[in-house]
């Protein structure tokens, strides 16, 4: 698309003084996701044509959890507060090869959950995934009243506190350690380790809305495009499909002789 100046726009310079100059569209580049499971797909906006594809590694791409799902109205509300964040790691013509490189929640989210007459719990805690993904893994929860509790509020001792810290740290580095990336961002999405955390605390008090709220990539294992390419589940050979037997592709037609 080239674009012009006119001496309309500009009256105290000279039409003389202005030269055509070239603007160069953006693009769609398609991100390939490994540590989704499908349809987990996006298309983000790239810069420039002229900016080559070197500079898409390593570059960091925030989406909406909701986005990459591709789900919309009602069955959107469990997945849009998550913010995911990927990076780049292969660009093969105009696909990026991306992984998993964070996760956080939205403001709003977390606003929401503060209440009152209630206590917050936080915990975090650093693991190595079977996979050699150093990752930190921060949760929050907080407690609720009991079935049969008349008081108003429902603060957790000192003691329950500490006990509950506990728990909390012990499931989540057990969830990384016995884990590789993939499967462990499988858990991240449904909440399966929230809901053990409450599950296991409930002895101790009952809680509610206990979510992992923030992951971290703290030291990734060196690059390997043979396992990148594993990990998408393309190889890059063509092993085609089986054909029928030749006299089987063509029916009989009856009354013309069995010729077409």
């Amino acid at each position: 698309m080239i674009a012009r100046f006119h001496s309309f726009a500009f009256p105290h310079l000279s039409a003389s003084r202005f030269r055509p100059f070239q603007l160069f569209a953006n693009k769609f580049t398609p991100l390939k996701i490994s540590s989704l499971p499908p349809p987990f797909t996006h298309h983000f906006l790239s810069h420039p044509a002229e900016v080559a594809s070197e500079g898409l590694k390593g570059r960091i791409f925030t989406v909406s959890l909701a986005d990459l799902s591709h789900t919309v109205g009602a069955n959107s509300e469990d997945m849009d507060y998550r913010k995911i964040k990927l990076v780049g790691e292969e660009v093969q013509g105009r696909s990026v090869l991306c992984n998993f490189y964070g996760m956080d929640l939205t403001r709003d989210k977390m606003n929401s959950l503060i209440r009152k007459w209630q206590s917050l719990i936080e915990a975090s805690v650093d693991a190595v995934t079977t996979d050699g993904y150093r990752l930190r893994l921060f949760a929050l929860a907080f407690t609720k009243k009991r079935s049969n509790q008349i008081r108003k509020t429902s603060y957790a001792t000192s003691a329950q506190i500490r006990r509950i810290h506990k728990k909390m740290c012990d499931i989540m580095r057990t969830a990384v350690e016995s884990s590789d990336l993939k499967d462990l961002v499988r858990k991240f999405i449904p909440e399966a380790i929230g809901k053990e955390i409450e599950k296991a605390c409930q002895s101790i008090y009952p809680l509610q809305n206990v979510f992992i709220r923030k992951v971290k990539t703290i030291k990734a294992p060196r690059f390997d495009i043979t396992r990148l390419m594993e990990v998408h589940g393309d190889t890059g050979e063509d092993v085609g499909k089986d054909v029928k037997d030749a006299e089987n592709l063509v029916a009989p037609m009856i009354g013309a002789g069995g010729r077409l």
